[in-house]
């Protein structure tokens, strides 16, 4: 700023406004400045600019698993929503480490405006302390008594309408492949099993725990044909494409011997071989109502009324009346 203000023939504080944009610089030297920045070739450092004003522009986010596309599409669909307001995106993977959560989540908040904890594994007791620390603070998929912008997706509702429609295909013997028993989702989804149990008492539903990930659900697949179930409900998609490679292999027809559903609509379900029946989120929507409370607590407007997300089936070739 020295030298462009020597250059200029003005003070390094006439610099500084011009580069902030205050109107109280007249044209003529708000136009001298520029030549003599455009001259020496000056760039801002948006590091020291940030140290200067005490923000960032940069939105952190810590999720558990980046293998998951579901994931990759809560960060897409965030760092869309916050570049409308001129913010970046910072992601940060714990590797369904739920120790690492709340180091990690301090050290990225340390170098940003504001953070999003993606479906965060840590208990109940840890996140309820760890909150306050973080403000301004949102969380995706779990509750917070009000300590946080919440957003969720309705995962009970959800498994409901996957039983129901695997139900009014004649299915009666289901099984269901558990995910992590850390993941709120996933309690949230056995839930919604209870319930469709309680509606239908004839209605025979297991639960075979497998996990999250494309090898959980291939390396569950043998046990997935002993089990008896003509329908089976997967922890997400990327479990359901991984049990289908593996039956296909094994010369099961997928839904001729077995119907497979999966949840979370990822852009792989579309083109599998049958395409799969899903539950699709309206995760755009999710991220724009959360980014819109974040950005409100940013500017000092406290916004905690949790938002729930209803999904919607998607039927593809993956499920057919019962054989």
């Amino acid at each position: 700023m020295k030298e462009i203000a020597e250059h200029a023939g003005v003070s390094k504080a006439t610099v500084s406004r011009v580069i902030n944009a205050s109107p109280t610089v007249g044209r003529e030297i708000a136009d001298t400045v520029r030549a003599s920045i455009a001259e020496l070739g000056y760039r801002p450092s948006l590091t020291a600019r940030s140290l200067s004003l005490g923000v960032s522009r940069t939105l952190g986010v810590v999720a558990p698993d980046l293998s998951n596309p579901m994931f990759h599409r809560v960060f897409s669909s965030l760092q869309r929503a916050a570049a409308g307001s001129g913010y970046r995106v910072l992601v940060a993977e714990t590797l369904e480490d739920a120790s690492l959560e709340s180091s990690t989540a301090i050290d990225i908040r340390n170098r940003t405006d504001a953070i999003v904890l993606v479906a965060p594994r840590m208990d109940r007791l840890e996140m309820l302390e760890l909150l306050p620390t973080l403000q301004p603070v949102a969380v995706v998929n779990r509750t917070t008594g009000g300590q946080a912008v919440v957003a969720r997706v309705d995962y009970a509702q959800g498994v409901v309408d996957l039983v129901a429609h695997l139900r009014e295909l004649g299915h009666r013997r289901l099984l269901f492949l558990s995910g992590p028993e850390s993941s709120r989702s996933n309690q949230e989804r056995l839930a919604g099993l209870e319930s469709a149990r309680a509606a239908d008492p004839d209605l025979r539903i297991d639960v075979m725990p497998c996990g999250h990930g494309f090898d959980d659900g291939y390396r569950c697949a043998d046990s997935v044909r002993t089990h008896g179930a003509t329908g089976v409900i997967a922890f997400n998609d990327v479990v359901a494409l991984g049990l289908m490679g593996k039956l296909l292999e094994d010369g099961v027809s997928v839904p001729r011997d077995l119907s497979v559903v999966g949840f979370d609509d990822i852009a792989f379900a579309r083109y599998s071989a049958p395409p799969l029946t899903t539950m699709a989120v309206d995760l755009q929507g999710l991220a724009d109502a959360l980014w819109g409370d974040l950005l409100a607590e940013i500017d000092g407007e406290q916004r905690r009324e949790p938002r729930l997300v209803a999904p919607s089936l998607v039927i593809r070739g993956s499920t057919a009346p019962r054989p």
